[in-house]
């Protein structure tokens, strides 16, 4: 048990680094694409907080590790977390060779019931739980295309739109201010995203018997903060290019603002102790504030590519963690 127990460490902390390089790009790819910050700072910028933000708070930890269901009541609990995670990792690295701004909250949310399902039954998931979360995976995008869309349009109507001060001087001022937006975009993904791989580790330490709460060990925060500081500090640049340059053209005024309206949803989410997918609120994010400035120039090509991939995510997670378990486990 304690072997499995190591291993399902790794595996976490492993979805944790591919998740930083995979996901963190969002959070600094407006700010390279108007030139805010060369490229080799912005990713040590986001690694840094990353790290910080991941060592906030545990409220979403809790989430992962005990909504979906009870690893107290899993029999063979350890197996499920494996599954879990091969099928999580397996999916992020697919997408991200293809440049795709999946979902790394998706694919371990799914891939987790799916296990659950496959290891347990449909009695074990907790039913509830899974829609509630998968709700807010829903609606997330949704809220920040909105407040991106309001956002944007307060900054055109009371800034933009005042004055006889040129559109250039405009975007050198708030290229200024996206060092700090993307800051804060950074510690809100660190606070939301690492809090996954915690959870999913609490999971595993319950169902092995390791403890009974799905209180997060210090350790646990600090490794997972870490792998995902270092994931980050590599770069995801294949997703950086799409969200930069292949969603739609990014001027530092609506980079701005589509960092502090990324920020607020993550924010808000973390504090309700609910994981969303910060990768599909940035995009979201950026399209409701390039609506303001100019609909017909965003790319809705791409934008369409993007949402198909957003919704087969949770199904083909749960199908293929399913497949993984049986294939692994399933004579156990």
């Amino acid at each position: 048990m304690l072997t499995l127990i190591i291993a399902i460490v790794v595996l976490a902390l492993l979805f944790d680094f591919i998740n930083g390089f995979h996901d963190t790009a969002n959070a600094i790819a407006t700010s390279i694409s108007t030139r805010a910050m060369s490229p080799r700072f912005a990713v040590l910028y986001a690694a840094v907080l990353n790290i910080i933000g991941a060592l906030v708070s545990s409220e979403v930890a809790k989430t992962v590790g005990g909504k979906i269901a009870n690893p107290a009541d899993i029999e063979n609990g350890t197996y499920v977390v494996v599954a879990a995670l091969l099928s999580a990792i397996l999916w992020n690295l697919l997408t991200w060779y293809f440049g795709i701004p999946s979902s790394s909250s998706h694919t371990l949310i799914g891939s987790l019931a799916g296990a659950v399902l496959a290891g347990a039954g449909s009695e074990a998931l907790n039913w509830d739980g899974f829609l509630q979360i998968v709700e807010i995976l829903i609606l997330s995008p949704i809220i920040a295309f909105a407040v991106g869309y309001v956002v944007m349009t307060l900054i055109k109507y009371f800034i933009l739109g005042t004055g006889n001060r040129s559109r250039s001087k405009l975007n050198r001022g708030f290229r200024s201010f996206q060092v700090l937006s993307a800051g804060l975009l950074s510690f809100s993904h660190g606070g939301n995203d690492a809090q996954k791989a915690m959870g999913i580790i609490v999971f595993a330490l319950v169902a092995g018997g390791y403890q009974s709460t799905l209180d997060v060990p210090l350790w646990v925060k600090l490794s997972a903060a870490t792998a995902m500081g270092l994931g980050t500090s590599i770069g995801g640049w294949r997703i950086i290019k799409t969200v930069s340059k292949k969603i739609m053209k990014i001027e530092p005024v609506n980079g701005f603002a589509s960092d502090l309206s990324s920020s607020i949803v993550i924010q808000t989410s973390t504090h309700m102790g609910l994981p969303l997918s910060t990768t599909h609120v940035i995009t979201s994010s950026i399209i409701g504030t390039g609506s303001v400035i100019r609909f017909k120039d965003v790319k809705w090509g791409t934008v369409t590519r993007m949402v198909l991939t957003w919704i087969i995510t949770i199904p083909i997670s749960i199908a293929l963690a399913y497949i993984i378990y049986k294939l692994m486990f399933g004579l156990l």
